[in-house]
């Protein structure tokens, strides 16, 4: 037996549905085409796994026209080693998720969802594959965020804190961690920050070699190592894959050394699968004849590049939304719009990509001392990892925040600043509302004490198409509504 073993674990993370390739500095980049190739050429050359941590789903008017399946089919055709589960995998329902893995011809794991009346876990928590001789355990962790989205599914639970999802690892390693496993990976999504605590959290002793995470779409120069556990990540989409590669001693039983970086994914790195081509040609087909139609366009492109800031993109959908409504302020989530940049032509199909959470609007009202309770939740340290929720304002508010203070130097609407015994209605989002207290700071049955909460609209998107398809030339700026100093 040779003395080191080469091994390569190609990893995806947050990929939403990033199916179409496109051209980036006249090079065409990602796409699920050209992500089948890369790994179908390192599988060719190299002792090699593929590995997805988790939120395959959202994001492409393909995933949601067939609720997922559509994704399941082509990933289907990379064949993942194994894949973890994300947040956006229940968007769909818990039961149809479950009805998806069975469609699903790879392994998918998570140790920590489970049915609430008996404990009884929805996945397999674990998996051992062997590579070369290796035997690695892969586990599966996910975000508490998924509570968020199956609030009305009163069955399901998960170990939420990362000292709950630290013990829950640890049993997994104490029961199926044999003296044939020669390496532990957890693959995980939680998020770049709940990751670093979970690694600070684990006893060395459990034998954790490396975690493989997702959910912060957090883009990475080089692995950053936290009580001696490699943690990788590679931000989002089908454009990037990370590429951690191993060095085993098999005289010594343990790693050697390792490296990790982030690989492009374009024409110049890989050639186009055919079999991904073909398939995915297909739902394109049946998609652009149902939404390849033109419903407005802007005077220029407008741009959402980051979920930490105004945008555009946040100022346009916020200002609609609010315009001839019955309340004073929309907040929308900035995580609600999926698309770093739209138009100048835009057509109905990039709409609903755009905003895929289709949901009703509720209409609420805050004190002027409650919304700036909720301001500075919202402008918590956290936010700035780009993990929290956090959102966009329509016109008429301004915020000015110092970072290094934690100060709210100035709250204001429409030119007058807020007062505490002010009352505001405002309109959020139907995740946003079952999820108040969470993501606002404020008690929510202290706030239905000012009014009864209504839905206002049944459908976001009914009232997006409505504004975009009578609207034209339409434009929109950052102009100061969220200023962050320091």
């Amino acid at each position: 037996m040779a003395r080191i073993t080469k091994l390569t674990i190609l990893h995806s993370n947050d990929f939403h549905g990033d199916f179409e390739s496109r051209m980036q500095d006249g090079v065409e980049t990602g796409g699920l085409e050209l992500l089948s190739g890369y790994v179908k050429k390192v599988r060719r050359e190299e002792n090699a796994l593929y590995v997805l941590a988790g939120d395959m789903f959202r994001g492409s008017i393909i995933d949601s026209e067939y609720e997922g399946l559509s994704t399941i089919d082509m990933m289907n055709l990379l064949h993942p080693d194994v894949a973890t589960i994300g947040n956006h995998e229940v968007d769909y329902g818990v039961a149809h998720l479950l009805f998806l893995e069975k469609c699903a011809r790879f392994p998918i794991i998570n140790a920590n969802l489970f049915i609430t009346m008996n404990n009884a876990r929805l996945f397999m928590p674990y998996l051992q594959l062997t590579v070369a001789g290796i035997r690695i355990l892969f586990i599966g962790i996910l975000t508490e965020e998924v509570l968020a989205s199956t609030k009305s599914e009163k069955v399901i639970g998960t170990f939420i804190d990362v000292e709950a999802a630290a013990r829950e690892v640890q049993i997994i390693c104490d029961n199926y961690r044999t003296t044939e496993t020669q390496m532990t990976v957890l693959l995980t999504h939680i998020g770049i920050e709940a990751d670093r605590k979970l690694a600070e959290t684990l006893d060395p002793d459990c034998g954790v070699d490396f975690i493989i995470g997702g959910h912060s779409h957090t883009f990475m120069d080089e692995a950053e190592v936290v009580n001696g556990i490699p943690i990788v990540q590679a931000g989002t989409g089908s454009g990037i894959i990370g590429r951690l590669e191993i060095d085993y001693n098999n005289w010594r039983k343990c790693i050697a050394s390792w490296r990790w970086q982030c690989m492009p994914v374009n024409e110049d790195t890989a050639d186009k699968d055919p079999a991904v081509s073909q398939l995915l040609e297909s739902y394109r087909n049946v998609t652009d004849a149902k939404y390849r139609r033109v419903i407005t366009s802007f005077a220029r492109k407008l741009t959402h590049p980051s979920r930490i800031q105004e945008t555009e993109l946040g100022n346009l959908y916020a200002d609609l939304l609010q315009a001839d409504s019955s309340f004073d302020i929309m907040v929308i989530g900035t995580g609600s719009i999926r698309k770093k940049e739209l138009g100048p032509v835009v057509e109905y199909q990039d709409m609903l990509e755009n905003t895929p959470f289709d949901d009703n609007l509720w209409m609420l009202e805050v004190t002027g001392a409650q919304f700036r309770r909720m301001i500075r939740h919202i402008f918590r340290d956290e936010a700035w990892e780009g993990h929290t929720e956090f959102y966009n304002y329509s016109k008429g508010v301004r915020i000015v925040y110092r970072k290094s203070t934690h100060t709210l130097e100035e709250l204001s609407f429409r030119g007058e600043e807020i007062r505490d015994d002010m009352r505001l209605r405002i309109a959020i989002q139907d995740y946003h509302y079952k999820n108040f207290s969470e993501f606002m700071g404020v008690p929510f049955d202290e706030v239905k004490k000012n009014m009864k909460p209504r839905v206002v609209a049944i459908s976001v998107n009914n009232i997006v198409e409505e504004w975009l398809s009578t609207h034209d030339n339409l434009d929109a700026q950052v102009e100061g509504r969220i200023v962050i100093l320091d």
